[in-house]
């Protein structure tokens, strides 16, 4: 059973729902009534009825179907300004070249509007609609705060009471043409948008603030009849004769006629299909990143577009003109409660009642009151805090990005504004490429070694010439934007280093421009008698790049100051070896093996007890990849390399080994078992063929009963050799740290 909980929420999310499709529905229903009105005036008065029709049910089709089938949560789907401003221009210019016959014009506008729908459909499948969500925030506020401004510059002579298609500061000035009705009855609205909130909080404000401008349209009536009068009233919307035989006369006449279509005309159908489509899908995901950012979530780019072509589709098939995800009912339908994508559902259904059942009502309806609801949301979408960004340095050009897009919105288009915006997004993109280091880490070969380790003597030299090396972790874009920044950083040890190492592993692209830079840097290196060392050079980049290829491609092939390794470490170990002159391979099967005198750990010890502990000793062979012991198993003996080399790993899981540490000729590994008496760590396996001496904890004790200087001697040592690794890798530690 449920809990008094759930059922709470869903009682919530079933009444949040109600009122913000509902209150949505009477702000983009009027607007589609207006869509469809534009889009049809080039052929006549008489076409009007059928334009009114076409914005109801393009209402319904669209914001049914784009609920159920898109799924963005919140979001209200219905005919839109870009789907007029593109249709509009395309009658016009039928009507202008009178290439068609007016009566099979809205054929071809439900034409265009069903391939509109086809193109988004497959560019949702395809996956197209995912770049969307890479547009940086400013360039979503920017067009926000654009269309903010364009639905208040729109607005404000409706509720000045000029119905006629005048500029805003054309409607400021002539103050002859305001009207006292329409100014009273949009500030009622203002009033009760913004105070609602606070006084009636169960009732969306966009619903009181419509009826509160219902009422005092009325109320102003009886100061002037002629408002009461709906016939051939500017006011109000209007009458709309919608009965079903209407609809069903519509669908009639309209794919009735196909059959008179012309074939050869149809390719002048494909300019505005692809850009009604591409408007109508820029227009929706644009709404879904602001939505996004209202709302912190995460919308499907494809599914939506997927959804929003399902429902342009149907919209065409029904009569209807097309639409999108729309900014200004998504917002009242956010601010007036609603929870999930089915008040888009909501939506669809209250436009069909209206239809066949409030047509009356709707009637009744004031532009003006309309207009001061939308002059309200116009306000809260506009970015106020942007101006913030004015104050620091660093994020002025964030504001001016800002300031672009709404600029191109108002005095352009919607479409030139998301232009200008993605524009932006490259140059936003561009900076924070070219701010961020594409140095992670540099350090110095006295600051980072090998996982090989060395005798105590090699150390010695290696911290003493250690500044000869520097190894630099590369990190990001290695482009044109970078490569300079790059070539700066590293220009002051060309000279000095005689070893540089360029690690990739945290490289994500490389183009042209830094593969030369690289070429370049090499060939002053080379002049110097220096060599350049690349480590983790990525195979398959994000990009799906083999970045080893690209730079074989372009000339950077290993030579003998070119030198090319698959890790960090193994880079690591070719410079410290050089640096030795140790040369020391896999290949090593010449090496004669060490005897004990020889071992730098025995060094200076008696001849007498160096005698004692070769009798308590064991020589054993290993060949390569042999395991000289495994993790877990119980053992005390340590081992001294006498030939060869070996490597301890660290077993994970998937049968992945990390490499933990490789010890050469002349070096000693197994001293924790030797020391405790447990159980194996790691895993330790021969490099190549392998010789040791080994002795156990248990023989060696004996050997120390009979001559207890020897064990103060080898615990004394095996406690400096212990103490020089961990002395080494706090070296390591602090650097990375610092750096």
């Amino acid at each position: 059973m449920e809990s008094g909980t759930e059922k709470s929420e869903k009682y919530k999310k079933l009444t949040g729902d109600i009122f913000g499709g509902s209150a949505s529905m009477l702000v983009a229903l009027p607007s589609a009534i207006a869509f469809g009105l534009i889009i049809y005036a080039p052929l006549g008065k008489e076409f009007s009825g059928m334009a009114a029709i076409g914005g109801i049910l393009g209402t319904i089709a669209v914001s049914l179907f784009a609920a159920l089938f898109g799924g963005t949560k919140k979001l209200i789907s219905a005919p839109c300004a870009p789907a007029a401003a593109v249709l509009s221009v395309f009658v016009t210019e039928l009507v202008r070249t009178n290439s068609i016959p007016h009566n099979l014009i809205p054929l071809y506008i439900l034409i265009v509007g069903f391939f509109a729908g086809v193109v988004q459909l497959i560019i949702g499948k395809i996956g197209g609609g995912r770049f969307i969500k890479y547009i940086p925030y400013p360039v979503v506020a920017g067009y926000l705060s654009g269309v903010g401004v364009l639905i208040f510059i729109g607005q404000f002579p409706k509720f000045l009471g000029i119905n006629s298609t005048i500029k805003i500061q054309q409607a400021i000035m002539q103050t002859d043409l305001w009207r006292w009705e329409s100014i009273t009855v949009g500030l009622v609205t203002i009033a009760a948008m913004i105070f609602a909130p606070k006084l009636i909080k169960k009732i969306p404000a966009a619903i009181v603030a419509l009826i509160s401008g219902l009422l005092t349209y009325f109320i102003a009536g009886i100061f002037n009849p002629s408002l009461l009068v709906l016939e051939n009233n500017p006011f109000v919307i209007g009458t709309i004769n919608a009965a079903p035989v209407d609809i069903l006369n519509i669908f009639a006449q309209n794919w009735g006629s196909i059959l008179q279509l012309d074939i050869t005309t149809m390719g002048m159908l494909v300019v505005p299909t692809l850009t009604l489509a591409v408007l109508l899908s820029i227009d929706t995901l644009k709404t879904c990143v602001v939505l996004d950012a209202l709302t912190y979530s995460r919308h499907d780019s494809n599914r939506e577009l997927f959804g929003q072509g399902l429902g342009n589709i149907t919209s065409a098939l029904i009569c209807g003109i097309p639409g999108a995800g729309t900014m200004g009912a998504t917002l009242v339908n956010l601010n007036s409660g609603a929870r999930t994508k089915y008040s888009g559902v909501v939506l669809g259904i209250s436009a069909l009642l209206v239809l066949l059942i409030l047509g009356g009502l709707v009637a009744w309806i004031p532009y003006a009151a309309l207009a001061g609801i939308l002059l309200v949301v116009a306000v809260r979408m506009l970015d106020k805090k942007s101006i913030a960004l004015l104050k620091h340095s660093s994020t002025r050009f964030d504001f001016f990005c800002i300031l672009s897009v709404v600029i191109s919105a108002v005095s352009m288009s919607l479409l030139a504004a998301a232009g200008v915006g993605i524009a932006f997004a490259i140059i936003l993109f561009l900076r924070e490429q070219i701010r961020s280091s594409v140095i992670r880490r540099r350090v110095f070969g006295d600051q980072i070694f090998s996982k090989k380790i060395r005798l105590a003597s090699e150390i010695d030299e290696l911290q003493e010439k250690g500044k000869d090396t520097i190894i630099v972790e590369l990190q990001g874009q290695l482009f044109f934007g970078t490569a300079d920044q790059l070539f700066s950083e590293l220009d002051p040890y060309l000279k000095t280093c005689k070893y540089v190492l360029l690690d990739m592993k945290r490289v994500q692209s490389v183009d042209y421009t830094a593969v030369n830079m690289l070429k370049q840097i090499h060939a002053r290196i080379k002049k110097t008698g220096g060599n350049l060392v690349f480590s983790s050079i990525p195979l398959n980049l994000p990009t799906g790049q083999n970045a080893k290829s690209y730079l074989h491609d372009l000339g950077l092939t290993e030579t003998e100051n070119l030198k090319f390794f698959n890790d960090l470490d193994g880079a690591l170990t070719w410079i410290e070896d050089d640096i030795l002159k140790t040369g020391e391979t896999e290949d090593s099967d010449s090496i004669v093996p060490l005897q004990l005198n020889e071992f730098e750990f025995f060094d200076g010890l008696p001849v007498e007890a160096l005698e004692t502990l070769q009798k308590c000793m064991t020589a054993k062979s290993y060949a390569p990849g042999e395991k000289v012991f495994e993790i877990g198993e119980e053992s005390d003996e340590i081992y001294f390399i006498r030939k060869g080399m070996i490597k301890i790993l660290l077993p994970l899981a998937q049968g992945i080994e990390h490499h933990l540490i490789t010890f050469p000729t002349g070096g000693l590994f197994g001293d924790m078992s030797f020391l405790d008496k447990g159980v194996r760590s790691a895993l330790a396996v021969a490099v190549n063929n392998t010789e040791l001496y080994v002795i156990s904890r248990a023989d060696f004790e004996s050997v120390k009963s009979q001559h207890p200087e020897i064990g103060s001697i080898f615990f004394e040592r095996l406690a400096k050799t212990i103490a020089n690794r961990v002395r080494q890798n706090n070296i390591e530690l602090k650097a990375l740290q610092e750096t």
